[in-house]
């Protein structure tokens, strides 16, 4: 791994309510992705796990010690293959309160070594899910990364606090799937992200579960907000993009944007005590 530099291997599948059938596709994609010399693996939110409310009505009678268990093949094989890996799962809490919808990060020895839980859960989401209350940063390779879900999407506050925060690369994991038919999510889902990374000088990596129908598929965003690359939508696939720092991207607010997250909301001298600068009629 060069520094500066982070192969991602961005990979999606139809996420199905059995632990077991997503365990199996994920480790295909690991072992795949080792062949293909990613420092990184990416899948989507609740990957594992299975979503509630979209795979299976509700966590009432879940086997939590078969997504235990399932969860510790993967860690053991991220530990035999070196690699790195943002799993998408449900982690569960003592009740009365309910699991976080969260994404696992898993370092190349095999263990957990952060995770994250969706800040922003959608209506649907908080009859299942309790949110999370704080961001999930870590650096890799010299590049400062973090971890977001889905919904999160909504709130561009996020991001201009991950950029506060030094962020130069953002895993967001997704899962639009199962949807009976086109939805508005083609228009806005990619869209959003790439001003995202647009206006925050971000990499991203953006993936979404396969499950038919899937409004978009996973892509790749450059820091310019162009979509360097995307998987085919409704079929699992993988695709191995590389962050690197040293390449240098169109940049409109460079000199600007500093200013504006101080709270300088014009790059203009105007003088809001000078009664002319009140003067709609421009007479």
């Amino acid at each position: 791994m060069k520094d500066g530099t982070l192969r991602i291997a961005a990979c999606q599948f139809a996420v199905t309510e059995s632990v077991i059938q997503n365990a199996r596709a994920i480790r295909q994609f690991m072992q795949k992705a080792k062949k293909a010399e990613a420092d990184m693996v990416h899948f989507s939110e609740c990957s594992l796990s299975g979503y509630a409310g979209a795979d299976f009505p509700s966590f009432d009678d879940y086997d939590w010690a078969l997504l235990k268990r399932e969860t510790q093949r993967i860690m053991e094989l991220a530990g035999e293959l070196g690699l790195w890996v943002v799993l998408g799962s449900t982690h569960p809490l003592t009740p009365p309160n309910k699991p976080h919808n969260s994404l696992y990060l898993i370092g190349p020895e095999g263990k957990i070594v952060n995770r994250y839980d969706k800040r922003f859960c959608t209506s649907g989401d908080m009859d299942h899910y309790t949110p999370g209350n704080r961001f999930a940063t870590f650096e890799l390779s010299g590049i400062r990364c973090a971890l977001l879900i889905c919904f999160d999407l909504r709130f561009p506050e996020l991001y201009r606090e991950l950029y506060k925060l030094g962020v130069q690369c953002v895993f967001q994991s997704f899962y639009n799937a199962r949807q009976r038919g086109p939805s508005i999510h083609t228009q806005i889902m990619r869209q959003t992200m790439q001003c995202h990374a647009a206006t925050n000088r971000f990499w991203v990596s953006m993936t979404n579960s396969s499950g038919y129908y899937s409004p978009y598929p996973s892509c790749f965003i450059q820091p310019d907000g162009v979509i360097a690359a995307q998987l085919r939508p409704n079929r699992a696939g993988m695709m191995v993009n590389t962050v690197d720092l040293s390449r240098d991207f169109y940049d409109p607010m460079a000199g600007f944007r500093e200013m504006a997250v101080a709270g300088q909301l014009t790059n203009g001298p105007g003088d809001l005590d000078d009664p002319r600068s009140r003067d709609l009629t421009g007479l």
